[in-house]
């Protein structure tokens, strides 16, 4: 596994200027920040990328996406690296998941359910039409906001004071309203796709009680539900039920291959992310499991015990040989800790065996650089370009492939790759100057010279929007 660049896409860019007033300001500051909190539930959270990981996410999504009318060649479901129990969808059709939330959850089909309902945010618009829905709220909060400004000139501050006040509740009130009534439409929607995919509403309903167990083991269940985002978890069972209980998939069993896959990832995502103290005790070294052996290699690496973390990863591959994400792990145990040589056998095949994962190749085409040996040159760039064509989204594979075009003694190729890494880290200012210098290098109006334009067009565009902002 590995942290990626970006976070959830979209941001909110503020306007400057307006009315006056601090009582104002700070008005429209708290409307617009809860507004916010909703619509843009992550900003800059880092993405964690792993191949069998993104594997279990597409096959088991699926079923849905095709019933949810949308192709899964367009469909993401990325997962995030927070503790938190959260998914949502920003705009696009990637569904973002969090790491928690995995953590949390005890099957693959309870995951099911709740990408079920954020398939539903996108076949049902919800992101494009928020600003219809807010737009009613932002009309109460401009009228009281006159009628407030208004009666404090006339000498009347507390009254208008108070209007301001209830103004921002009224307002509040319908944003959440809006908000609720989307989220029940989700609900509704997702049990739509479940029962046509197939697949039982079960895990759904578990996941609903589970947050409902939250919500009472923190005290919430008497908030106010007209104060809340969404519906009470309590609530959206007893609305989903019935319909749920009367698909014909509702007693299904639960898929076997999936649910194993879904353990397998779980301890990893485990070993992964949480202090590895916590891992030994949830995976302690007396379970030798498949999922214990697999947990405790990603804690014991993170951890800086590369010996313990190889044994587990030799105990995985004498239990299952040909398992590409068990030598995935060796592999890449293997480079980090300095033994690039050694780590190139078990990556190659890991590839093999995965026709040539974009994640897999990308740590391989890296092992073969790192052994310092030019006779495997020539052999990393040939796979760092399966891998930038497979998955142009990861800013690691440009930056391996740049560097294998520099040792050959492309430079062309080095500055090219070195833009795209730049553009996909949001270093624009780089990205066009390699790029202006790739195409200085490069055969007029061929496919890299094209594609080093595209970027200096792009990047220069938005390097001349943020200078027209600043001023």
């Amino acid at each position: 596994m590995a942290g990626s660049r970006t976070g959830a896409q979209g941001a909110a860019r503020g306007r400057r200027g307006g009315f006056g007033g601090e009582a104002v300001k700070r008005y429209f500051a708290i409307f617009a920040a809860l507004i916010l909190a909703w619509a843009q539930p992550a900003l800059a959270q880092s993405i964690l990328r792993d191949a069998e990981t993104e594997a279990l996410f597409r096959d088991m999504s699926r079923p849905m996406i095709l019933a949810a009318g949308l192709s899964p060649r367009n469909v993401q479901v990325v997962l995030i690296n927070d503790d938190s129990i959260n998914a949502f969808v920003v705009g696009g059709q990637t569904v973002y998941v969090h790491s928690g939330l995995i953590q949390a959850a005890d099957t693959a089909n309870q995951v099911q359910g709740v990408i079920a309902h954020e398939l539903g945010h996108i076949a049902d618009g919800h992101v494009v039409l928020a600003d219809a829905g807010y737009r009613p709220a932002m009309g109460i909060s401009l009228l009281s906001l006159v009628l407030g400004i208004a009666a404090m000139a006339a000498g009347a501050g507390d009254a208008g004071a108070g209007i301001l006040a209830a103004g921002q509740q009224a307002a509040m009130g319908k944003a959440l309203a809006f908000t609720r009534v989307q989220e029940a439409t989700a609900d509704a929607t997702g049990a739509k796709f479940l029962r046509e995919a197939g697949i039982s509403g079960k895990g759904m309903i578990e996941f609903f009680k589970k947050l409902a167990n939250e919500e009472y083991r923190y005290g919430l269940q008497n908030i106010d539900p007209y104060a809340q985002t969404h519906p009470l978890s309590n609530e959206r069972v007893n609305t989903l039920n019935a319909d749920l209980r009367a698909s014909p998939a509702w007693n299904k069993p639960l898929d076997p291959e999936l649910e194993e896959r879904f353990k397998r990832v779980k301890a990893k995502l485990e070993g992964y992310v949480a202090p590895y103290a916590r891992t030994l005790v949830d995976y302690p070294e007396s379970d030798q499991s498949i999922y214990g052996h697999y947990a405790r290699a990603y804690a014991w690496h993170k951890a800086g015990y590369p010996d313990k973390a190889d044994a587990e990863t030799r105990a995985l591959i004498r239990a299952r040989p040909d398992d590409p994400y068990f030598l995935e792990i060796r592999g890449q145990i293997l480079l980090e800790a300095g033994h690039p040589a050694e780590a190139i056998a078990p990556l190659k095949e890991a590839s093999e065996l995965t026709r040539y994962d974009p994640l897999i190749v990308t740590t391989y085409g890296h092992a073969l650089i790192a052994t310092e040996d030019k006779a495997n040159y020539a052999e990393a760039e040939r796979v760092l370009k399966i891998a930038v064509n497979k998955d142009d989204d990861n800013p690691f594979a440009w930056y391996q492939l740049g560097t294998v075009y520099e040792l050959r003694g492309n430079n062309a190729g080095a500055m090219l790759a070195t833009a795209e890494r730049a553009s996909l880290t949001g270093d624009t200012r780089t990205a066009v100057s390699s790029a202006r210098a790739a195409m200085a290098q490069l055969p007029a109006n061929s496919p890299d010279w094209v594609r080093a334009q595209d970027i200096v067009m792009t990047g220069q565009n938005e390097l001349d929007d943020k200078k027209h902002d600043r001023k």
